[in-house]
């Protein structure tokens, strides 16, 4: 009886190898990241607030779960590298229309959230980073109005309910459009 051959070819070493460094280095950024808000948290109170929970558990959990997630990386890329990484894809250099657009659209949100609140100034900033995306990727009709008003409508039912989360149940204020909380 003979046996099927593998799907997956067995992964290229020296390219393995090469990754090594650069998988190090980013373990090595999240470690440090979890231990320098650790270092941060160091100096928030511990005094019980609402449900038993102080002000510094939210910082520590997440240093912690960035040390440990920082640890298995080094451990990871020190010990071979990730071994079932793909193989990379997309193109050989940047597009920079796409950074463009996903930029203009975080830009324009921080500088018209007073002005056109929360709702329409994220939906903004939605539609103009799915453009960015959607060239980069090269997806056919980019330009078409019914795409513009597709990712408009999408991103108003995104933004809307995290504003309605936010300002009705959480009682944390948000520029809003109109002083009645709803838009």
């Amino acid at each position: 009886m003979t046996t099927p051959e593998p799907s997956v070819s067995p992964p290229d070493t020296a390219a393995q190898a090469a990754a090594v460094w650069p998988q190090t280095l980013v373990g090595a950024g999240v470690l440090l990241a979890g231990l320098a808000l650790a270092f941060g948290a160091i100096g928030i109170s511990s005094e019980a607030g609402y449900g038993g929970v102080g002000p510094n558990f939210l910082p520590w959990m997440v240093s912690v779960v960035l040390v440990l997630c920082g640890g298995w990386i080094l451990w990871e890329a020190r010990t071979g590298g990730f071994r079932e990484l793909d193989a990379p894809t997309g193109a050989d250099r940047a597009y920079w229309p796409g950074f463009i657009w996903v930029s203009a659209g975080l830009l324009l949100n921080a500088a018209l959230i007073t002005t056109l609140g929360f709702i329409l100034s994220c939906t903004l900033c939605y539609v103009l980073a799915v453009q960015g995306l959607r060239r980069a990727s090269g997806q056919a009709g980019v330009n078409s109005p019914r795409t513009f008003a597709i990712d408009f409508v999408t991103g108003v039912l995104i933004a809307a309910p995290v504003f309605w989360m936010f300002t009705q149940f959480l009682a944390i204020s948000l520029p809003g459009l109109t002083s009645t909380g709803w838009l």
